[in-house]
């Protein structure tokens, strides 16, 4: 079975968002400054876009593990 980039693009979307929720959730709990969850889970939502974004680049410059077939 092959899976279609609509729903890889849907699976990525969905694990961000529960990510962020978790760690919004997580800094509520120790912190309870529903405030401060809510600064950090849209910062940490926007830097780890940028990151994996940047993380994707280094990688396409790696030719170890790559085929030319």
């Amino acid at each position: 079975m092959k899976e279609h980039h609509k729903r890889s693009i849907i699976k990525a979307i969905s694990w961000r968002i529960l990510a962020t929720l978790t760690t919004m959730a997580l800094i509520f709990i120790f912190t309870g400054k529903m405030l401060l969850s809510l600064t950090i889970g849209f910062f940490e939502v926007i830097s780890k876009i940028i990151f994996y974004y940047i993380h994707e680049r280094l990688w396409n410059k790696i030719k170890w593990g790559k085929s030319h077939k």
